[in-house]
């Protein structure tokens, strides 16, 4: 089951970068056709598609920490933290990730990078303050097991992805607004136009659909497979009861929502009525069948 899931999260991971490029590649066809830029652009396109693919899969670790303001865990000062990752990584046959800190009261904690060799997880000041060693333990099996299962990879693509949709939108729009009254009268401005609106309507909606297609099931596999390394379901059923009451919100990106144990936005946004997580209540009514 687990292995087969590996094989699916690299056919979907190939999938999004294809995915991606093909949009950029589309919307490069576009401009060109109609600021009459002809193949130069749609090169210029290709290849600009093509880097931003290569810069998200091998950085785009790094940029969804700096977006969470994720700071480095020094041993000293977080050594069960370390100690307890350490212990996890080697039931779970994975070198141990690197580990950092999300400046934030919420109880929330993601794993992310492209692959186990190559991976991060991050927790908030409000999960090892708040959370037993046991309750810990349980959500930090959770992110090792998104790490082993390859499932970093595909959410990190998937952010990536959606963020690119984000500035394309706004790019449109701001290319309108730029052109002269003239311009924005004709059919090319109205085009623009239309686009422009649309992909800014539409873009939290399809980021938000993208996600919920790749991440419940993900979510429900992480969950037992890290309650299979600590041999103790409980610890994360407990940690899912205290993220349930807590009201504190983490400043992240919307990109990098679904990166996260559970939804980091408390607040009734678009964010929470897409929700890019399971239930919390099926996950640990499960958590306490097992």
């Amino acid at each position: 089951m687990i292995y087969e899931e590996i094989t699916k999260n690299k056919i979907k991971s190939a999938l999004l970068i294809l995915l991606f490029v093909a949009i950029v590649v589309a919307l490069g066809f576009f401009f060109s056709y109609a600021f009459s830029f002809g193949i130069p652009g749609l090169i210029l396109a290709i290849f600009i598609a093509l880097v931003i693919s290569l810069i998200g899969y091998y950085s785009g670790d790094k940029i969804a920490l700096s977006m969470s303001s994720a700071k480095p865990a020094d041993k000293k000062n977080y050594a069960y933290y370390h100690n307890a990752v350490e212990g996890l990584a080697i039931a779970a046959g994975i070198p141990k990730p690197e580990l950092y800190i999300i400046p934030s009261k919420a109880i929330n904690a993601f794993a992310t990078g492209r692959d186990p060799k190559h991976s991060s997880i991050a927790v908030t000041e409000g999960a090892l303050e708040k959370l037993s060693r046991t309750e810990l333990e349980g959500v930090l099996a959770h992110e090792i097991s998104h790490i082993k299962n390859y499932d970093i990879r595909i959410m990190m693509l998937t952010g990536v992805l959606i963020g690119i949709v984000v500035i394309i939108s706004d790019f449109i729009l701001r290319s309108w607004l730029w052109r002269g009254n003239d311009e924005r009268k004709g059919n090319l401005g109205l085009i623009l136009l239309i686009i422009g609106i649309a992909l800014a309507i539409l873009s939290p909606i399809i980021a938000n659909l993208i996600n919920l297609a790749v991440s419940r099931r993900r979510e429900y596999l992480a969950d037992a497979s890290g309650a299979l390394l600590t041999r103790y379901p409980k610890g994360l059923a407990d940690a899912l009861r205290k993220i349930k009451k807590d009201t504190y919100e983490i400043k992240t990106s919307s990109a990098t929502a679904h990166l996260f144990i559970s939804n980091p936005f408390k607040g009734k946004s678009i964010s929470h009525l897409f929700s890019t997580h399971p239930p919390i209540e099926e996950r640990i009514r499960r958590l306490d069948a097992m």
